[in-house]
C-alpha cells in the first residue's frame, strides 16, 4: 500500500517511473526501518565481535622467498602462484600523465594483475515477506580486526575451480548456476586500478525461493538493508565489496 502511494506522490509532483521504480520504493523502505525477523541489529554487532574475538588466525610478515608455491621469476621478477592462477605481481611504467599530480614524467609501480576476476555474491531471501541478506564474518590476512563483513560469495576464478586444492566455496551454485533462483543483479565491476591491472569482478544478487532449505553455518547471518547500512557507521566493519554490491540498490 505505502508503495503505491509514494508512486502516487512522485507522479503528482511530475517525477518520472520507470520499470525499477517500484523495486527502488522497497529499497528505500527496507533501509529505513529494521524488520529483521530473526535478530535485532545489537544481537547482529555482538555476533560479530565474538566472531573476531574468536578468530585464531594468525597472521605474520615473512620473506617473499619464504612463501610457499609462490615464486619470483629469475628474468622478469614477477611473482606467481605454481599453478598459475590466483595472481601474478608485475611491474608497469605509466607514462603521458598530464592530468595526474605528479605530469607528464608518470611512475613505475608494482601491481596485481593476471587475476580473471570472481564472484561477488548476496544471497537475498524474503523471511516473513521481508528482504534478508545473508552474510559472512569471513577473515582475511589484509582485514583490520581480522574479520570483516563479506557477501555470501567472494571467490575469485581459482577459488571457484579449486587451483588451492580445497573445496568450492559454500553457495556458489546459487551464482555461478542459479537455476533455482532470481536474478536481481549481475554486472561485471571494476577494482581498484591503482593496485589492479584490469580487474573487475561480476557483482551479483541473487533471490532464493522464501521456502528455500539450507544450512547455514555460524559464521554467517542473516541480516536487512537496514542494519547494512547502520553496521557501515561502525569503523572497519563492513567489507568494501558489501558497500559495492548495495549500492546497486
Amino acid at each position: 500500500m505505502i508503495v503505491e502511494e509514494i508512486k502516487e506522490i512522485l507522479k503528482k509532483y511530475d517525477y518520472g517511473q520507470n520499470s525499477e521504480t517500484t523495486s527502488r520504493i522497497e529499497a528505500m523502505l527496507e533501509s529505513i526501518r529494521d524488520d529483521n525477523q530473526l535478530h535485532k541489529l545489537d544481537y547482529v554487532i555482538e555476533w560479530f565481535n565474538k566472531k573476531r574475538e574468536e578468530s585464531d588466525m594468525i597472521v605474520e610478515e615473512i620473506d617473499i622467498n619464504d612463501l610457499q608455491k609462490w615464486s619470483v621469476d629469475k628474468k622478469s621478477g614477477n611473482i606467481r602462484h605454481d599453478s598459475n592462477g590466483f595472481f601474478e605481481i608485475i611491474g608497469i611504467k605509466v607514462s603521458n600523465t598530464f592530468d595526474r599530480e605528479v605530469g607528464k614524467k608518470g611512475w613505475t609501480q608494482p601491481i596485481i594483475a593476471k587475476n580473471p576476476g570472481g564472484i561477488l555474491g548476496l544471497l537475498t531471501k524474503k523471511i516473513n515477506g521481508i528482504p534478508h541478506y545473508l552474510l559472512q564474518a569471513k577473515a582475511e590476512p589484509g582485514n583490520i580486526g581480522k574479520l570483516q563483513l563479506s557477501p555470501t560469495l567472494q571467490a575469485t576464478t581459482s577459488n571457484l575451480l579449486k587451483a588451492h586444492g580445497g573445496i568450492r566455496p559454500l553457495f556458489a551454485e546459487y551464482f555461478d548456476n542459479p537455476k533455482n533462483a532470481k536474478v536481481i543483479y549481475a554486472k561485471w565491476q571494476s577494482e581498484d586500478g591503482g593496485r589492479f591491472y584490469l580487474k573487475s569482478n561480476y557483482n551479483m544478487i541473487v533471490e532464493v525461493d522464501k521456502d528455500e532449505k539450507f544450512e547455514i553455518p555460524d559464521y554467517f547471518i542473516w541480516v536487512t538493508l537496514y542494519q547494512i547500512k547502520q553496521l557501515l557507521k561502525i569503523e572497519n566493519f563492513v567489507g568494501p565489496h558489501i558497500r559495492g554490491i548495495i549500492s546497486y540498490l
